[in-house]
């Protein structure tokens, strides 16, 4: 499916940078800096870095504001100014970068692919015709998630911007490298003067929800630790059942376990399990009731862990019995 975006819903800044090799901690910690001064702006909503990784060149750092002037006076500012003359000896070449005003953020990790085109006024009926066209091929193949079209944004970027996503690397690199693709950009070949960049977004952290392009606030710290503990409970008592046959003696057996169970955590338990059932008592919405939010939460809670109790007490005391 594709969807046009308009210019008046929350901003987005998506910055491509080389970093000259040998330079990646002091660079890390310039950037550091960096977002720092952009979360003392009005508007600011968050910022991301992704590192390079084998399907993404170059470091990727994503700025959201709540608007387009407030991204404006970020970008434009002297601030900003001043943090990239004492940076630029970290710099590897020149920066790229797409701005976008509304879109949503996806909290499954996808690979997404930013395009950028210049079209001339007079062609835009042409160019959004040309893009549904190329959306419902791309949306025939495995791994597809979704498509956005971004008009230019006065002041920021003339360009129109494209995100389209999928599941994995291997299933957009089929869809790059098809016949049917070579077709399509034949077809729109007036559109040709355009700029590629694929990000990876397989990271980000266990609590990571958007709303209609905003960055909800993070839960409290007292939900924060009854959610970690719903989905650390099962995790460890359903690895401490695997790992036990391999008779490891302690210390291995719990250096071993604890491993798993961090990156259990990080890419399963966590957004597949946790985060999907107590989402809404996580970020309940501001009209929702806070006495039934709590309510219903620490229902399913309580539902959980006397699930994930008697399925245990089951296995180790009737089906098997550790030592």
């Amino acid at each position: 499916m594709t969807t046009e975006r308009q210019a008046d819903a929350a901003a987005t800044v998506i910055i491509g940078r080389k970093v000259r090799p040998g330079m990646e901690r002091e660079y890390e910690k310039w950037q550091e800096e960096v977002n720092a001064a952009a979360a003392e702006y009005p508007g600011h909503l968050g910022a991301e870095v992704s590192p390079p990784t084998a399907v993404q060149p170059d470091w990727v750092i994503v700025y959201r504001f709540d608007s387009v002037a407030h991204l404006q006076a970020w970008m434009n500012g002297a601030t900003r100014q001043r943090l990239l003359d004492v940076g630029a000896q970290y710099f590897d070449g020149p920066a790229t970068q797409q701005v976008i005003s509304g879109g949503t953020q996806p909290t499954d990790p996808l690979v997404t692919v930013v395009v950028t085109h210049r079209v001339h006024p007079d062609l835009v009926d042409d160019f959004l015709d040309w893009q549904r066209r190329m959306s419902e091929e791309e949306s025939r193949f495995e791994g597809f998630r979704g498509t956005e079209i971004f008009r230019p944004v006065e002041g920021l970027q003339d360009e129109w911007t494209t995100l389209y996503r999928y599941d994995n690397a291997e299933h957009l690199d089929a869809w790059l490298t098809s016949e049917k693709r070579r077709q399509v950009l034949a077809e729109g070949e007036k559109f040709n003067d355009f700029k590629l960049r694929t990000i990876d977004n397989s990271f980000g952290s266990w609590f990571a929800f958007e709303e209609n392009g905003r960055e909800v606030p993070p839960p409290s710290e007292t939900k924060t630790s009854i959610a970690v503990w719903v989905g650390l409970y099962p995790t460890v008592v359903l690895l401490t059942l695997v790992l036990h046959p391999l008779g490891m003696p302690l210390w291995l057996g719990l250096l071993v376990g604890n491993l798993l169970s961090s990156f259990i955590m990080s890419f399963f338990t966590m957004p597949y399990y946790v985060n999907r059932l107590l989402k809404r008592w996580l970020w309940p919405a501001p009209d929702d009731p806070p006495a039934r939010t709590n309510l219903v939460g620490l229902g399913i809670v309580t539902g959980l862990t006397v699930f994930w109790v008697v399925v245990f007490y089951l296995v180790t005391q009737q089906f098997w019995t550790l030592p």
